[in-house]
């Protein structure tokens, strides 16, 4: 048998690569667009409602329950945490539903609770950062009529603290804000992750970074200079806060999305001072398939109820697997659309905020 020599492959020119990166761009752009076409509409029936909602501050999330309300309520009123008690008297709802009463609430929070109810009407809260902040969450719930949780293991905990009512409500997407679009050079990287530095997420980073170290990779978020490896991954990170609308941009572009969810225990990080189990999906997972792009997520007990792993999301155990993962979805394209597709289509058509508030508003 002949010897045959391997075909060297020469760099390719920095307008052969914008061509080879437009045409993979309008492939997925494309791919994404005829899975939108195949979602099922969804028109929620309105209730003969009037909601006053009292926002936490947090865009991706308000916005999305704004929006679902508004199309599946009589009248939706939306107020803020610090006047809630006086727009409560002069709306007069049926109902107060306050979206996490923690961060931007103020200190008379639970007093102005009280007065509602003393109004005779009736409050919901929605807890959606559980089981995080349990050392204040255990003494807020008592105070409202029904409570939401996105965390299923906090049920029990908020029903033994004398809840009333607690209601499983996991969280979802808001389409209107996440969903695929044509992304820009500048937003085009391999590898993406976008989230505060926790130190479980510091640990992973640290141990890929001799791997991340030749890629393209975008890291964003705050307290990213708690990493040892900065030697290597520092010129990927760009510290502080990125909105909404550019997150969109950068899950678009990106080949690959990595999640990974905070750590539970208590300390630096978390309040849970009743160290409870943290079994719940975070918003991230929803938002990122939203966009249509391949998602790698560690796991959670809850995952396998919303998402399919190996059909519609990819998940990790280890920084090995992890590494190993990326490496394999990088080098096969089409392998990686259809994950991606797949979960875009599972999200859109089971995950929006329109079909998890009619859940919601079934239970007040």
């Amino acid at each position: 048998m002949k010897n045959v020599a391997k075909r060297r492959h020469r760099p390719l020119t920095e307008a052969e690569a914008a061509y080879h990166g437009g045409y993979a761009e309008g492939r997925r752009f494309g791919g994404c667009q005829a899975i939108m076409e195949r979602v099922q509409s969804y028109v929620p029936a309105p209730r003969d409602m009037k909601v006053l909602y009292i926002p936490q501050g947090f865009d991706a999330i308000d916005e999305g329950v704004i929006l679902a309300l508004q199309q599946s309520v009589r009248e939706c009123v939306v107020g803020s945490p610090a006047a809630m008690l006086q727009e409560a008297g002069q709306h007069r709802p049926d109902v107060v539903l306050v979206m996490n009463g923690l961060h931007v609430f103020p200190e008379n929070h639970l007093e102005q609770v009280r007065g509602i109810r003393e109004l005779g009407i009736r409050t919901a809260i929605w807890f959606v950062d559980d089981p995080y902040f349990t050392e204040d969450t255990a003494s807020i719930c008592q105070h409202y009529d029904i409570v939401f949780t996105h965390e299923e293991a906090a049920v029990s905990f908020y029903r033994d603290k004398g809840a009333q009512r607690v209601i499983y409500m996991p969280l979802a997407v808001n389409p209107g804000m996440f969903h695929p679009r044509r992304t820009e050079p500048q937003h085009q990287y391999d590898i993406c992750f976008i989230g505060t530095g926790f130190w479980n997420r510091i640990d992973l980073f640290n141990q890929l970074a001799p791997y991340l170290a030749d890629k393209k990779v975008f890291i964003a978020g705050s307290q990213w200079s708690r990493l040892a490896r900065l030697d290597v991954l520092g010129r990927f990170i760009h510290e502080g806060w990125i909105d909404p609308a550019t997150t969109v941009d950068y899950y678009n572009g990106a080949k690959i999305v990595i999640n990974v969810h905070r750590t539970c225990e208590n300390g630096e990080d978390n309040r849970n001072t009743h160290q409870l189990e943290g079994n719940s999906i975070n918003p991230r997972t929803y938002e990122i398939s939203a966009c249509g792009t391949m998602q790698i997520t560690d796991t959670r007990g809850d995952l396998p109820r919303y998402y399919r792993p190996g059909y519609d999301i990819e998940t990790f155990t280890t920084a090995a697997d992890l590494q190993r993962k990326i490496q394999h979805y990088l080098h096969h394209e089409e392998e990686r659309q259809a994950m991606a597709w797949r979960g875009l289509l599972t999200t859109m058509n089971r995950h929006t905020f329109n079909r998890r508030m009619a859940e919601l508003l079934g239970h007040l």
